[in-house]
């Protein structure tokens, strides 16, 4: 089983950079399951149900989120009835929308997707993330109940990160880090046969502080004053995410390696995919 997860779609030039260039991508390295973070698509803060729509229409079978979930008010009303968009599991209950779900593959496998956000640093602070992960894992058990097991494990702590993926080592498929933007390159198969990556990444302009027209961001470190909001930078993005290979018997990771397509980064692919 051969899987893309695009990390968090920034703004505009994010968004559209995702839809002008996924149905490509599906196509021509034949994608059997596609997962992208739509958190910050909206300006760079939340996600609109039209924006989660025609994501969808562009090929992604599932749009995962983090902290800036709610940032679009509307999000409360649409996340109830569409459950390929999660929110973080570990909401209080209660929660509007879903944080996980079992989503057909194009080539028939079931995939358990759960969205989970840590607490390091992190606003609000949510539930435990480790025995939220736990609960997932128990509920649909990898080569059971699920033939892959995907987790975004949205958070900023890279020793969080790491940690979260050695406790869930061997049961799932891959723990994938989103939130810091930055595309790191830990990207392995940990001992159990989980793949890893502590960030995927943004989908956005990296000629930008995180996405963020680098502007404002500066002067605050500067002069300690804002002059205005943070808006989402607009020039030309950058797609950063990992590309995973599954086995079919196991469903654990044979293979991954980072996915950087654009103007600014170095552009890798998967050479398996080729």
């Amino acid at each position: 089983m051969r899987l893309l997860f695009l990390g968090d779609m920034v703004g505009k030039s994010g968004r559209t950079a995702v839809w002008e260039q996924l149905p490509g991508l599906i196509s021509d390295f034949r994608l059997d399951f596609v997962i992208v973070n739509g958190e910050n698509a909206a300006g760079g803060f939340g996600i609109t149900e039209e924006i989660f729509q025609t994501t969808l229409a562009a090929g992604a079978d599932v749009v995962t989120t983090g902290n800036h979930v709610w940032d679009q008010r509307e999000a409360l009303t649409f996340a109830a009835r569409e459950d390929r968009f999660l929110r973080p599991v570990n909401y209080p209950k209660g929660t509007p929308g879903r944080g996980s779900g079992v989503y057909l593959a194009r080539n028939g496998a079931r995939v358990l997707v759960a969205n989970i956000m840590g607490r390091v640093f992190m606003h609000p602070e949510l539930d435990d993330p480790f025995m939220a992960g736990e609960r997932e894992v128990a509920a649909c058990p990898l080569g059971d109940q699920a033939d892959a097991a995907v987790v975004d494990f949205h958070a900023e702590a890279t020793s969080e990160k790491m940690c979260f993926a050695h406790f869930l080592d061997g049961r799932v498929s891959l723990v994938v880090g989103t939130h810091t933007h930055q595309p790191t390159a830990d990207h392995q198969i940990l001992n159990g046969g989980t793949a890893y990556i502590t960030d995927a990444g943004m989908c956005g302009d990296y000629d930008s502080s995180l996405g963020m027209d680098k502007e404002e961001p500066l002067n605050r470190f500067l002069s300690k004053v804002p002059k205005g909001r943070f808006e989402a930078a607009n020039g030309p993005a950058t797609l950063c995410g990992v590309g995973i290979d599954i086995s079919d018997r196991t469903g654990l990771a044979e293979r991954i390696a980072p996915f950087r397509r654009g103007p600014r980064l170095e552009e890798s692919a998967p050479s398996f995919w080729y």
